[in-house]
């Protein structure tokens, strides 16, 4: 877990906010795969790609503040 301790958090926000919320308009691509996963319709293998690609960086963001909350009490 080394390299996700020295991913700068300023990087992993801007990335997660950037393709977490990209396009902007008319609704971001990851809040649409994810009503898409919530409905059982995400089927198509570019659909569950966009979903990881969008998904990807938020998901490093909150492993990392995880990370940072065990090895601060542990």
């Amino acid at each position: 877990m080394a390299w996700l301790d020295k991913l700068p958090w300023s990087t992993l926000v801007v990335a997660a906010l950037l393709l977490g919320l990209a396009p902007f308009a008319p609704e971001p691509h990851l809040l649409a795969k994810l009503r898409l996963l919530m409905a059982g319709e995400l089927v198509k293998p570019i659909d569950v790609f966009d979903l990881l690609m969008h998904g990807a960086p938020a998901l490093l963001l909150g492993l990392k503040f995880v990370r940072m909350r065990q090895v601060k009490n542990g």
